[in-house]
């Protein structure tokens, strides 16, 4: 039993952002019934096979956020396929979309098409750029909308460098994580109200959210600092640094008046502690290259696990920069339950990043195969064994 049993949710969408906020109200217990396109699903099955992703025969996009779901196999594009969605809508507290306009259009799933058929359901909807202005109808995936047009792309490499791309989910999870708390905000409203309403948010808007303090800084007139790269950094301090083992690690030192000194205890620099070039961030910024040398001087000398031990006897904020591999290995992830076994099955999966003590989460169980649970959801719908033949028939819906 989860805070969230009881709930239920209607995911009508398709990749990410949308249905990855689905995934978390499962994960609290919530029933999610999953709408998917006969004969193939949703395209997010196969976003493993894209070229550049990492290569396996396992969907393993598709395991992370099609855990603890029913998939239900119904083609919009028939008519028969009206009744069923209106029983959907009538059954669910929440319903979860990313359609483009024009397709919430075609399918008559918009808002103002269905909210009179259930007036407590909880409407939300991700899109790619707003449903007003001038690219309200344009597709938008979070490496365009979240990743590029909020300038993070921009600003995301080095001075020899170009822009790098960013990786798979990137923006859809943390605007996920945008439309659960606004779907958790408006079940609040409906629980002093008893009415429904709409929530929505956008990838770019999200991006915007995580580059708004250098945006801010642009709505100030700041300055803005050159482009740097490690060997030649703004600050020595905000920089990575190769231990003798060859591991990476990256110092986050961001009190100017007392991390020379702590770096100095680190280091065992005790006669560069009056260093005139090294004393003052102003300094430290005109000597960066020199400062830098020495830093990679003495850190090559030990290995990570000895400057771990370091760095916390001498209150260095540090971070590890690990492989893929660590991270999926690391135990400090696993003690935080960061990771989670799926029932029947040699994997892994990532939680949820929400905790609320005294609540289990849901053990993630398998993502579903296209329209494994149609035949079950039809009858929960309450659809008779000859009315949901006819459905299969007719081409509406497919599967199990």
């Amino acid at each position: 039993m989860g805070v969230l049993t009881g709930i239920k949710v209607l995911d009508l969408a398709t990749y990410i952002a949308a249905p990855a906020a689905a995934t978390v109200m499962a994960d609290f217990g919530a029933e999610v019934i999953k709408v998917e396109r006969p004969p193939f699903g949703d395209p997010y099955r196969y976003l493993s096979q894209v070229p550049g992703m990492p290569v396996s025969p396992e969907p393993y996009c598709w395991f992370l956020e099609g855990r603890n779901k029913k998939s239900l196999a119904l083609n919009l594009e028939r008519p028969p396929s009206r009744d069923v969605v209106e029983r959907l809508v009538r059954w669910c507290d929440v319903l979860i979309t990313n359609y483009q306009p024009q397709l919430q259009r075609k399918f008559r799933v918009r808002y103002e098409d269905i909210r009179e058929w259930n007036p407590r359901m909880i409407y939300a909807s991700v899109t790619g750029y707003g449903e007003c202005g001038e690219e309200s109808e344009k597709p938008g995936y979070d490496m365009t909308a979240y990743w590029a047009r909020s300038g993070l792309m921009g600003l995301m490499h080095n001075a020899s460098a170009d822009p790098t791309l960013s990786v798979a989910g990137f923006g859809d999870h943390p605007t996920s994580m945008t439309l659960f708390g606004a779907i958790m905000m408006a079940l609040y409203r409906r629980e002093r109200t008893g009415v429904g309403g709409k929530v929505s948010t956008t990838l770019m808007a999200n991006g915007a959210w995580a580059n708004s303090s250098l945006l801010q800084a642009q709505f100030v007139g700041a300055h803005w600092m050159p482009r740097q790269n490690r060997t030649h950094p703004n600050n020595p301090f905000v920089n990575h640094y190769l231990t003798r083992d060859g591991q990476r690690f990256l110092l986050c030192m961001l009190e100017p008046e007392r991390d020379w000194v702590r770096l100095c205890r680190a280091l065992e620099w005790h006669d560069r502690v009056a260093d005139e070039r090294f004393t003052t961030p102003a300094a430290r910024r005109e000597h960066a290259a020199e400062l830098v040398a020495l830093i990679d001087a003495e850190i090559a000398k030990r290995d990570m696990a000895e400057w771990a031990a370091i760095f916390h006897t001498q209150e260095i904020i540090w971070g590890p920069v690990p492989c893929m591999e660590q991270v999926a290995a690391d135990p400090v992830m696993e003690a935080a339950g960061v990771f989670a076994p799926i029932e029947d099955t040699p994997y892994r999966t990532v939680t949820s990043p929400i905790d609320l003590h005294g609540e289990e989460k849901t053990r993630p169980r398998p993502a579903p195969a296209v329209g494994e649970h149609s035949a079950e959801i039809l009858q929960l719908l309450g659809y008779t064994k000859e009315e949901a033949k006819q459905l299969q028939e007719s081409g509406a819906v497919s599967g199990k």
